[in-house]
């Protein structure tokens, strides 16, 4: 039985295809459900003012997930012969289960293809555009600009109830890695100085994150070590800045930065397991994050199926991709200052 999802109100417990949703709960309280002892968080005080939900490495496209470079290890997971891809099969799930909380906006932090071909980002915006509209943001990410494509570049200041989100493109067209440029901290820095609201960053990368068992390197596999320092320090001059979340490692993680403590997140992928979207709901002085597992049949049979990824290369996916129910299920104080 895994403990998917914890909100103030809300518990979900997947046990293989089966859910367990448990609605109308008492925050801040422990519970018992199903055998299993799930205590839900607190409930923040002030008024809701909007949620938003977020989705990323959603790869329209892909027909292997699983798979290395040209490497026969896995398992390498296929969808069926005849059956529909698994990408529209998980997206599909997931715009569907976001509309039903009626999004101030979605925001899309990247990979929304596998090779940025133009019938991967129409079946993209089929999916996302046509029940969001403009409020869909998008950003992109490795995936999308292998090839120095242009599509879904560029900076976003998007101004929602009670929160700014600075979406940031983090992508070098034709690398995996990432970055941040000169210019971009300077436009950040400077819409951060004319805010009196929390501003909360997204990227594709994951930041870099300091330590005696981090390697610093140009060479690392999310967002290089200069620009990971480099927003650490610009939250350390903008108190505004209350969190940095990411995907691009198609797993469940937060940690604190080396020099705010802030935190820097990880949000999970869509196309394979646990196949995921992030729900934030926004108070007076606290955003709280929601992951959700998609819990389609169709979508549950397709993740499930993938829990075993990798594991050929010696890899727990399973507890790679889910994590912590902490790492996934949280609140963020928005009073810095």
């Amino acid at each position: 039985m895994d403990v998917t999802t914890v909100a103030d109100d809300l518990v979900v417990l997947h046990d293989g295809v089966a859910v367990h949703r448990y609605e109308g709960l008492e925050p801040d309280t422990e519970h018992v459900l199903d055998g299993t002892i799930v205590h839900t968080l607190p409930r923040p005080g002030g008024e809701l003012l909007c949620r938003f939900a977020t989705v990323n490495d959603v790869h329209f496209g892909e027909v292997e997930a699983g798979r290395i470079d040209d490497l026969t290890d896995g398992p390498i997971r296929r969808a069926e012969p005849g059956a529909e891809p698994y990408p529209e099969v998980m997206n599909r799930a997931a715009a569907s289960e976001m509309a039903v909380i009626d999004p101030a906006a979605v925001i899309v932090k990247g990979d929304l293809s596998q090779d940025g071909a133009p019938q991967e980002w129409a079946a993209f915006e089929a999916c996302y555009r046509t029940p969001f509209g403009d409020r869909l943001r998008v950003v992109r990410g490795n995936h999308d600009a292998y090839r120095h494509q242009g599509e879904y570049a560029g900076d976003q200041w998007i101004e929602l109830p009670g929160i700014t989100v600075a979406l940031l493109d983090t992508a070098i067209p034709g690398v995996t890695t990432g970055s941040i440029t000169t210019e971009q901290f300077e436009w950040l820095d400077d819409h951060c100085a004319s805010t009196d609201r929390a501003v909360f960053v997204m990227g594709h990368h994951q930041q870099w994150i300091g330590g005696a068992e981090s390697k610093r390197s140009d060479d690392y596999f999310g967002l290089h070590p200069d620009a990971s320092d480099g927003l650490d320090e610009l939250a350390a001059r903008h108190p505004s800045v209350v969190a940095y979340a990411a995907g691009h490692t198609h797993r469940h993680r937060v940690r604190p930065m080396t020099r705010t403590s802030i935190p820097s997140i990880e949000v999970g992928c869509t196309k394979d397991f646990p196949g995921t979207w992030a729900e934030y709901r926004v108070y007076e002085d606290t955003v709280m994050q929601v992951v959700h597992r998609m819990s389609t049949p169709e979508a549950l049979a397709w993740s499930e199926s993938c829990r075993t990824l990798y594991s050929d290369f010696g890899i727990d996916y399973e507890t790679y991709a889910l994590g912590t129910i902490a790492d996934r299920c949280f609140t963020i104080s928005t009073r810095r200052r």
